[in-house]
């Protein structure tokens, strides 16, 4: 199977296929571009992606550690990954494809133009022949057309009698002429003919055969090389297949990492303040004038003394007096708005803070219209109850729980720098004995200064790390001290569900038990007498003034700068201490205005809940 000799006569249409082959060549390398830019736009347009919803480059604390971020953020990674692979995918394809082709594609064209241009010229020669062999053919015959007018002429002279003898000899010689040239002309048209047919033969059997056989072999090189291609074109591709599944096992194995369990987990490390839960309202009776009038002035019996008290009631009882549903209550914080409080006094000229109705009015609309208590999500992180306004040393704008957390985080800073400069004055010592064994190698007491440096270093850490952890000392207590008391709370409660007061006594209606914030209603001025302490708080430390405060508040103690002061109870994570002075008078104070020295032996202050 071969052009040259099938296709011999079909010079024009294999002009026209292999110009077709070319065509087609590059209409193919043009789609590969094409290809090229769309895997370098969807990369790039990847690599966008991924950047917008990377996260910015923040500090270590406000790093999102929930595992449905984290796994998002591998997702992200491993798109980008995968973004990187479709860029491979494109540059292979680029320089293993399209550059190829183009290459070749030129290549081609100038060997057809060369193949087609010799078989051009063989035609072009081939023609040629042809037109001499013609041109001597056509001289032959027109010279045998004379030889024969000539023979008729002298034919005719020879027969007419009339005719001279030089007329006819004359007309014999014109015959013997043209009869030679005839005879010539016949030689060049046979030789002619000859030649032709010769080149004829060469052309059609050994020229054009072969510019045919290298047009077919290059046609075929072409198809061999467009198979190449598309060979090439699906191995650029299944090359990163193996790291296109990685990058999917990634994906997949981010998203089986989240643990919803462990989101909830972190949500409560990071938002627990360590606050108690608001305890229940206290019952506000406004008929005890009436029944005071009715039972003379009395508000309970108190039971017998030989009657059988339940176990249950011993759990709520207190050591104090009794009060006018159940154990007397401390006094509350003093708030930040004096106009939620009333002043109610006693005989004795003692004052409790008294929260009118407005409070819960208050707090009632406050729900009713919906207004979120947290007005964003940053300031829940940052707990709701902090107070706004720079960060302190010891973290105490902080909820408990959070200031534990930070203070552990920074005693754990502290450790690290106190073992590097450790370390580091190690490798001092042992410098300082290598030079001073050897002394050529360095002086010891240029490391001295060093040394000293780190030695110094190292004490401010240790004192740092002592402050540290006695503030989270401090945290831990009160956390601890809070749980103690609401389960104390908790077994409170449930004796008040017996309605049985903490000393036994028993009352009419349940709701009267004090399971509530230590809130008080009644006018403790017509009972104290009858309920009077027998045993006041007892002392569990002392405290210096460090500023004056005026104590203008209800339920608060005013104290002038460097007054000494008892302390009966601790700061329970309010911000405020309860103290007495040396004529027992007692209130609160605010915990940043004092300094508090704590009995080591004191077993602490009664605590209401």
């Amino acid at each position: 199977m071969s052009w040259g000799t099938e296709l011999w006569d079909q010079f024009d249409n294999l002009d026209k296929h292999t110009q077709w082959g070319i065509d087609f060549l590059e209409k193919y390398a043009k789609f590969v571009k094409e290809r090229i830019e769309i895997e370098q736009n969807y990369a790039k347009q990847l690599r966008n992606l991924v950047k917008k919803y990377c996260p910015k480059r923040s500090p270590k604390d406000e790093e999102p550690r929930f595992t449905s971020c984290i796994a998002f953020f591998n997702i992200l990674n491993e798109l980008n990954d995968y973004a990187g692979q479709r860029e491979v995918v494109a540059e292979e394809m680029g320089h293993r494809v399209y550059g190829e082709l183009m290459r070749y594609s030129h290549d081609l064209k100038t060997e057809r133009k060369m193949h087609l241009q010799e078989g051009r010229k063989a035609q072009q020669y081939l023609d040629m022949c042809w037109k001499q062999m013609d041109n001597s053919k056509k001289k032959f015959e027109r010279e045998c057309r004379e030889a024969e007018k000539a023979q008729q002429s002298y034919e005719r002279l020879d027969n007419d009698t009339n005719a001279t003898k030089a007329d006819v000899e004359k007309a014999k010689q014109q015959l013997n002429l043209r009869t030679h040239m005839a005879d010539e002309n016949k030689n060049e048209y046979a030789a002619q003919l000859q030649n032709f047919n010769g080149e004829q033969h060469k052309h059609y059997y050994i020229v054009i055969p072969q510019i045919y056989k290298q047009l077919q072999e290059m046609d075929e090189r072409r198809t061999i090389k467009l198979s190449e291609c598309y060979k090439g074109f699906a191995d650029s591709e299944r090359k990163v297949i193996p790291i296109i599944s990685k990058c999917l096992e990634g994906m997949i194995l981010a998203a089986k990492s989240v643990d919803e369990h462990r989101d909830s987990q972190l949500v409560i490390d990071c938002f627990k303040s360590g606050f108690e839960p608001p305890g229940d309202f206290p019952f506000e009776d406004y008929s005890q004038n009436i029944y005071r009038t009715i039972s003379d002035g009395t508000i309970s019996t108190p039971k017998q003394e030989g009657m059988r008290i339940d176990s249950k009631t011993t759990v709520g009882k207190a050591k104090g007096k009794l009060w006018l549903f159940g154990k007397k209550p401390k006094p509350q914080s003093p708030p930040l708005t004096p106009t939620s409080l009333y002043t109610s006094s006693t005989p004795n000229g003692s004052q409790y803070p008294i929260f009118s109705i407005e409070p819960v009015h208050y707090c009632m609309s406050d729900i009713k219209t919906g207004k979120p208590r947290i007005p964003s999500f940053r300031s829940l992180k940052r707990g709701y109850f902090c107070l706004q306004g720079p960060a302190l040393e010891d973290f105490s704008h902080l909820p408990p729980e959070q200031r534990r957390k930070k203070l552990q985080q920074r005693i754990d800073e502290l450790n690290r720098e106190l073992q590097k400069e450790t370390d580091q004055k190690d490798a001092l010592i042992k410098m300082k004995d290598v030079y001073e064994k050897n002394p050529q190698m360095g002086d010891p007491g240029s490391l001295q200064p060093k040394l000293t440096e780190t030695m110094s270093n190292m004490d401010r850490l240790r004192m740092e790390i002592h402050k540290n952890e006695a503030w989270l000392s401090e945290v831990e207590g009160k956390v601890a001290a809070r749980s103690d008391r609401r389960h104390s709370s908790d077994i409170n409660h449930l004796v008040t569900q017996g309605r049985e007061s903490p000393e036994g006594s028993y009352t009419d209606d349940a709701n009267q038990e004090v399971r509530g914030p230590p809130q008080q209603h009644a006018h403790p001025n017509e009972f104290d007498d009858e309920f009077e302490d027998d045993d006041p708080l007892p002392a569990i430390g002392h405290c210096k003034a460090i500023y004056p405060f005026d104590g203008h508040n209800e339920g608060t103690l005013a104290m002038k700068e460097g007054e000494i002061l008892y302390i009966i109870e601790e700061d329970k994570g309010d911000g405020w201490t309860r103290a007495r002075r040396h004529n027992g008078e007692e209130g609160y104070v605010p915990t940043s205005y004092i300094d508090v020295t704590l009995e080591k032996n004191s077993k602490g202050a009664v605590t209401y809940i």
